[in-house]
């Protein structure tokens, strides 16, 4: 059971992370009206063909890295979501709860160890 100093720890946990990770995506991306979602910058570097390649090959890498960061942010931003409708700590599979030590080691988990 998740008493509520527990749950405001896991919450500052987890309101330290979304900020950690908007951080990161304003490194490369711009958020857009979507909250969450970021678009990642294309920077012009120069008009030849050398410039173009390592423009593209810098897009690629962001991309990549944007798409990755977006699907942590959502895990965060959701985990937040089921803090405020009482559904935090309980699996989305079993319904059983989730054990507190993968909690505190996890904060945005969703299902419990055997689910997993």
């Amino acid at each position: 059971m998740i008493n509520e100093e527990l749950k405001a720890e896991l919450r500052a946990k987890l309101e330290g992370e979304k900020k950690k990770l908007e951080k990161e995506l304003g490194n490369i991306a711009d958020p857009t009206e979507t909250p969450g979602n970021f678009e990642t910058r294309f920077d012009e570097i120069g008009t030849d063909k050398d410039d173009n390649a390592t423009e593209v090959e810098a897009y690629a890498d962001n991309l990549a890295v944007e798409t990755s960061l977006e699907n942590q942010l959502k895990e965060v931003r959701d985990a937040l979501k089921r803090m405020e409708d009482g559904t935090y700590g309980i699996c989305e599979k079993c319904n059983e709860e989730i054990d507190v030590e993968r909690l505190k080691i996890y904060p945005a988990a969703r299902v419990c160890i055997n689910c997993k």
